[in-house]
């Protein structure tokens, strides 16, 4: 399947899912669209169980919105603009199966911001930058990066950055917390490709993958009650899955389960 601005393919149960957009795989209202499509397309295939998104190319993941069309367009086209990718951006969180940043390169401003929308972000060891500059073009960050960034790593730090406006590296968003690990350069596709498939089925139950997903993506919004509550919901899902049988009967008769994702 290929979406245009957005290459898409599956490898053994992982969605892959490329930015591609060259030279910086800046994004328009074509892109989000097109990864609008891809990921609701991911969504209904029973034979994904993973998503990773990239960016196309060595230099950059995203350099973010293209500044030629945001200069270009009135301020009701940018506000539908906006709004379709903060919808795009929610359906990615929502999207019942882990989704994977492989942040191969820069990622700036809304590439930032798509990376946060992901359950994962994964750097690449010495290879690009990752910020979100916006007050250097007297604007601020309007993709989801004023409310996601300090869900992440901290409304003080995430205020720092935003209004100082200079990304840091990949090592150094490892430290704040903005990125879940970095890999090297000489294997990163080869170590991105293991990582992601050790939750496919049979290594793991893909379903209570997305289900605990859910559990935290919903429930960190809710008061705890109302979160515990949804979570015995999930976990009677997960009780009535072919899954938990296999992880159950497979814990009482001492070998490794083989899940299906069902």
């Amino acid at each position: 399947m290929s979406q245009s601005l957005v290459d898409y393919r599956v490898v053994d149960g992982v969605a892959i899912m490329e930015l591609n957009n060259p030279p910086a795989n800046s994004y328009n209202h074509e892109m989000m669209a097109a990864l609008d499509a891809c990921v609701m397309h991911a969504r209904f295939d029973e034979s994904v169980h993973v998503i990773v998104l990239t960016g196309k190319g060595e230099k950059f993941f995203s350099g973010g919105a293209d500044i030629s069309m945001l200069q270009s367009n009135t301020p009701a086209y940018l506000y539908n603009f906006g709004l379709h990718g903060n919808e795009t951006l929610l359906r990615i969180e929502n999207t019942p199966k882990l989704v994977i940043a492989a942040i191969n390169g820069h990622a700036m401003g809304g590439g930032c911001e798509i990376s946060m929308a992901c359950d994962i972000r994964i750097g690449k060891a010495g290879k690009g930058k990752i910020g979100l500059p916006e007050v250097n073009l007297g604007v601020l960050p309007g993709m989801g990066g004023t409310q996601r960034l300090p869900r992440l790593i901290g409304s003080a730090r995430a205020i720092e950055l935003m209004a100082i406006g200079a990304p840091v590296s990949m090592e150094k968003a490892l430290d704040f917390g903005l990125l879940n690990k970095v890999f090297e350069e000489e294997d990163y596709w080869d170590e991105i490709m293991k990582f992601a498939s050790s939750f496919v089925p049979p290594n793991k139950a893909s379903l209570s993958v997305g289900l605990i997903k859910r559990a935290v993506k919903s429930g960190s919004e809710m008061s705890l009650p109302d979160g515990l509550a949804l979570e015995r919901e999930l976990l009677q899902r997960g009780f009535d899955s072919a899954d938990a049988k296999e992880g159950l009967t497979a814990y009482l008769e001492k070998r490794a389960a083989s899940f299906s994702g069902k």
